[in-house]
């Protein structure tokens, strides 16, 4: 039941984010919510830049220390986060120098980053103490503090500043909350033992994140070239809102499948014989595709719908000209990044990783680029960006396939055709009420069976 919460705990992040973006996006205007968007979009690359590798790094051996050991490398982990937020702020601060953005919003984005990094850093090693329920109780917690933050401060003055300001509230109310419920253990070590972990973290940490920096530029470059032709305008607003919109729910149900399976999948890497790590990878590809072709037949088939009632009416021809390829790219984006890197994390083929990411970037960077400037419409330029996106996945999938884990593609075929189904579902009008219901419904049948046929549910509970 501890699987399954957490799961549901993610699902909750994950609406607590969209609504946040609905709220945010009807609370401020065009220009604001622009400034506002892009500054979020910064500090989530800065908070990469410079925690991924110490996040990367936990994950891989944390997950596989006995509890005397842990316990050292707790120490050595939370004193490398300190150490990376000064950093952060030292050269954030130096870099805000030249940015266009107003000193506020830089300096707000800069914070967000560091409080970001810093919890996130923590409610990892709650999670990796056996404290899964209590881990996601406290991402429940910080979703709801960023939710209630973030609009509270839209609200009430109607500028970007505030809203950051509100989000940076909630992620201290997060740390505070962590650092009160559950007191990780660490054991003190001497400065020669400490450097010798970073160097391990380094070794393996900083070129895995420098994989994960360069994956979070390319939506972050797509926004800066389209939005440089849009201009801050009501379609540059609809085309923001998309990209913060639609990222989330993939980026957050593949963090909950690697929250609740990975760390079992390098226990079993690491201690078990090569056939029963395989059977772990397997399923957990299975888990991941499956899942992700469901959620982009529903965001497909439901989105617009929800769009026309909650995005304002200044950005919704934006947003729903571009929303599905946006949708298409971020689903193939979610899968280079987070499933096709699965195997070359567990060999610690780090390089690998970066090769692959700066591949994906250059080949994305070189077809937008030439998409606008032969005038294609946004939508059109995005669907180049996910071509680009799906052969650099193609070029990547050599480790995986060596490791021999493949899904069972009856099962991936049974997720395609439920994702199409669900999709075209949007063809067909929502009102009455009765339509929209029966819409909901069929969804809904076609998601139990291939979780039912992937035994998707037993996965969570059981982990194996």
């Amino acid at each position: 039941m501890t699987r399954l919460f957490a799961m549901a705990g993610y699902v909750y992040q994950s609406a607590a984010a969209i609504i946040l973006i609905f709220a945010v996006s009807h609370l401020l205007p065009a220009a604001a919510y622009t400034n506002f968007s892009l500054a979020l979009a910064s500090s989530q690359l800065l908070c990469v830049l410079m925690f991924e590798w110490l996040q990367l790094s936990g994950l891989r051996f944390l997950a596989a220390a006995n509890e005397d050991e842990a316990a050292r490398l707790r120490w050595s982990l939370f004193a490398a986060g300190l150490s990376s937020a000064g950093a952060l702020i030292v050269g954030g601060s130096c870099a805000s120098l030249a940015s266009v953005l107003p000193t506020g919003i830089i300096a707000l984005g800069l914070g967000i980053s560091v409080l970001q990094g810093l919890t996130d850093l923590y409610f990892l090693t709650v999670r990796l103490s056996d404290r899964l329920g209590v881990a996601s109780s406290l991402l429940a917690l910080r979703a709801t503090a960023l939710l209630a933050g973030g609009a509270l401060g839209a609200a009430t003055s109607g500028t970007a500043e505030a809203a950051l300001l509100g989000i940076a509230s909630g992620h201290v109310l997060g740390l505070l909350a962590g650092m009160a419920v559950y007191r990780t253990p660490v054991e003190r070590t001497s400065l020669q033992t400490m450097l010798a972990d970073w160097k391990s973290f380094a070794r393996y940490g900083m070129l895995a994140a420098g994989a994960s920096v360069i994956h979070l530029s390319v939506p972050v470059l797509l926004r800066i070239i389209i939005i440089g032709r849009l201009g801050a305008t009501g379609a540059g607003a609809g085309f923001s809102i998309a990209l913060d919109l639609l990222q989330r729910p993939f980026w957050v149900l593949n963090a909950a499948i690697h929250t609740v399976s990975y760390p079992d999948v390098v226990k079993e890497f690491e201690r078990r014989p090569v056939v029963k790590s395989v059977e772990s990878a397997r399923r957990m590809f299975e888990f991941m595709v499956c899942t992700t072709l469901v959620l982009l037949g529903g965001l497909v088939g439901f989105i617009p719908d929800a769009a026309r009632m909650v995005v304002p009416r200044e950005s919704l021809d934006g947003f729903l000209a571009t929303a599905p390829a946006v949708a298409v790219f971020y689903f193939l984006h979610t899968h280079l990044q987070a499933t096709a890197a699965v195997v070359p994390h567990l060999e610690k083929l780090a390089t690998r990783l970066v090769v692959v990411a700066a591949g994906q970037l250059a080949t994305v960077a070189a077809v937008v680029f030439a998409a606008t400037w032969a005038g294609l419409s946004p939508r059109q330029a995005v669907g180049c960006a996910s071509v680009a996106t799906l052969a650099t996945i193609l070029a990547a999938l050599g480790p995986t396939l060596r490791f021999d884990a493949f899904p069972r593609w009856s099962l991936v075929a049974q997720a395609v055709a439920a994702a199409v189904l669900i999709g075209s579902l949007g063809a067909i009008p929502t009102e009455p009420a009765a339509w929209l219901a029966g819409k909901i419904v069929i969804a809904a049948i076609a998601t139990a069976i291939v979780g039912w046929r992937g035994d998707f549910l037993m996965l969570a509970r059981r982990g194996r």
